[in-house]
Formats: structure tokens, C-alpha cells, sequence
């Protein structure tokens, strides 16, 4: 007679599922599983709200799109222009640095590289204001509405500014005032104007957004030349005082040899008046001249009318599964 014991299998190769009161549940309840097919069933019945709804989208889109005017960007290509009438203020540095600095006079040596100091001018309020006052662009930054390729010249907002009588007439609340004030033009101005530096080759590029490719090129030409102007303006009253500085130190000294250092000093001073006189493009030359763009730069219209369309499609099958899904619950 076999043993019934030696007839059974191991223990340790019976293997024990444990099943979780979810899944008891869920096979209790297979109604709140949900059925792809069940979903596409929803969308087909709703198939004519997808279409409608979509449709209206895609319409609203294409007319947003094109009430859009066209931007246009205008872009200039820099390099820093380096100063060589600084080289020989190094071999001065170590016999007279104490009298030179009191005078406002650089004697570090090498070159002088202003492009840091002439790119945050270019941010600058105070740059901003006399740039507006001397072209008179407010006008053109704050109340044009389009430009007319036909006769080339843009068109205000008639609610904003009236161009023949140089009146201002749009309604603000309080603290803004009918005519914009230098601080809200200066963040509006920000948002056209793009100054980047190439860290590797020391290149800038500037360029400006407008309504209008001749206004946008115009005013990359005024900002570089007018930049090259303020760095020279501020060199040529910089050198001028220093001078002025050292001949007062000549008179005062009746030792001979620092009397030739300071005429050293004078010396060059006043190569750095020279040097500012005979030269145009003073902190940066230009590479690539501003042109006037023939495309637009933005806005993207295709762009615009896919993101409505998706948005529209997305939207009406959200609606159809929550109708479907609604009547269901109150169905059960």
C-alpha cells in the first residue's frame, strides 16, 4: 500500500496569490471600470459638438490671427571699437598712479574695452529720455496702431494721439497720465529693444521690433550712433577736466621730474581728445548695418490658427465626455 503523503506535491511549490479587497471590489462592481470602447462611443454620439465647437475655434482663430499687424525687426551687428590711445598710460601707471587716479585718469594699461559700460547706458532711463527728446519717437512708440505699405508711413490710434495737432487723448486712470510718461515708454521700449553680447567673440547685436521696417532700422542706426556719441561726449569732458587737473599740479610743483610726468599725463589726454575728435564709430563699429526687413518677423498665423483648432478639440471632447458621463450617473 503507497503512502497517500509521499503522493502529494511539496509545499514549496504551491504558489499563493493574494488578491486585495480593491480587486475583490472591482470584480464585485465591473461597471466603474472604464471601457475604451464605451469612450468612443461617447465621442462618436457627441461627434457633431467636436465638429461645431471646433469649428467656431478654428474661425475665432483665423480672424484673431489676421486683425494681428504685421512686426517687423531690424537688426545691426557690432564689434567694440578698442581704444589704442590707452597703451601708453601703462608704463606711467607705477611712477605716478596715486596722482592720475586723483585726476580721473586710467592708468591700468592695455586696451579699454567700453562695451559693458556702453551696453548698460543703452538700458539706461537717463539714455532712454534723451533719446526720445532728441528724434521725438514717443508718438511712434505709444500710439501707433499700423503701417500702410502702400504709402509707406504708419497710422496712429485716433483714440490714443492725434498727429496733427501733437495731442495726446487717451484715457487712463490715475497715476498714468494722458501723455505717457518716460517710465511707462521706457518698459514699452524694453520689450522692442533686444542688445545681445557674444561672449566668445565680444560681437553685439542690437536690434529693435516696430510696426513699420523703416522706423525699426531707423532707430537701430540712432541708437548706435548716438551711443558712440555719449561714450565720446563723456571721454572728451573726462579728458578735459583731467587736464585741467594736471596743469593746476604743474604749477604747483617745482620738482622737474614730476613735472615731465605730468606732461606725460597731459600728453595723453590729450591724444584721448584727439582721438575722440577724428573718430566716428567710437565704442563699437559696425559689421553688419541695420536693414530695412522685407518679411515680418512675427506674428506666426499658422502658428496661431493650429493652437486655436487644438484648443477647440481638446475643449469640445472634454464637453462630450462630461455630458455622457453625467447622464450615465444619472441613469444609474
Amino acid at each position: 500500500m503507497t503512502d497517500n503523503k509521499n503522493n502529494q506535491p511539496p509545499r514549496d511549490n504551491v504558489q499563493y496569490v493574494a488578491i486585495s479587497p480593491d480587486m475583490l471590489q472591482a470584480q464585485n462592481n465591473p461597471d466603474d471600470e472604464i471601457d475604451l470602447r464605451e469612450l468612443w462611443n461617447a465621442i462618436w454620439l457627441g461627434k457633431w459638438i467636436i465638429i461645431a465647437v471646433t469649428a467656431i475655434f478654428a474661425i475665432a482663430s483665423v480672424f484673431y490671427a489676421l486683425s494681428l499687424p504685421n512686426i517687423y525687426k531690424s537688426e545691426a551687428l557690432l564689434a567694440p571699437a578698442q581704444s589704442e590711445q590707452q597703451g601708453g598710460l601703462g608704463a606711467l601707471a607705477g611712477q605716478f598712479g596715486g596722482l592720475a587716479s586723483l585726476a580721473g585718469i586710467n592708468l591700468g594699461g592695455g586696451k579699454s574695452d567700453k562695451t559693458a559700460l556702453a551696453i548698460e547706458i543703452l538700458k539706461s532711463r537717463e539714455f532712454f529720455a534723451k533719446f526720445v527728446e532728441k528724434h521725438n519717437i514717443l508718438p511712434d512708440l505709444m500710439a501707433v496702431k499700423e503701417w500702410d505699405l502702400t504709402t509707406n508711413s504708419v497710422t496712429y490710434d485716433a483714440e490714443i494721439y492725434l498727429p496733427q495737432s501733437d495731442e495726446w487723448l487717451r484715457k487712463v486712470k490715475p497715476p498714468k497720465q494722458v501723455k505717457p510718461s518716460m517710465q511707462e515708454a521706457k518698459k514699452v521700449f524694453d520689450g522692442l529693444l533686444s542688445i545681445a553680447k557674444d561672449k566668445e567673440t565680444g560681437m553685439v547685436k542690437i536690434s529693435v521690433e516696430h510696426y513699420s521696417p523703416y522706423v525699426a532700422k531707423q532707430w537701430v542706426d540712432w541708437l548706435t550712433q548716438d551711443i558712440n556719441l555719449n561714450i565720446k561726449s563723456r571721454d572728451k569732458q573726462e579728458a578735459e577736466k583731467s587736464i585741467t587737473y594736471l596743469q593746476t599740479q604743474i604749477d604747483k610743483t617745482t620738482i622737474f621730474e614730476h613735472k615731465t610726468l605730468l606732461f606725460q599725463l597731459i600728453e595723453e589726454q590729450t591724444k584721448t581728445l584727439m582721438f575722440a575728435e577724428v573718430r566716428d564709430e567710437y565704442v563699437f563699429k559696425t559689421i553688419d548695418t541695420a536693414l530695412v526687413p522685407e518679411l515680418k518677423f512675427k506674428p506666426n498665423r499658422a502658428l496661431i490658427v493650429v493652437l486655436g483648432v487644438l484648443l477647440g478639440g481638446i475643449l469640445s471632447v472634454l464637453i462630450v465626455l462630461i455630458r455622457y458621463f453625467s447622464a450615465k450617473t444619472e441613469q444609474d
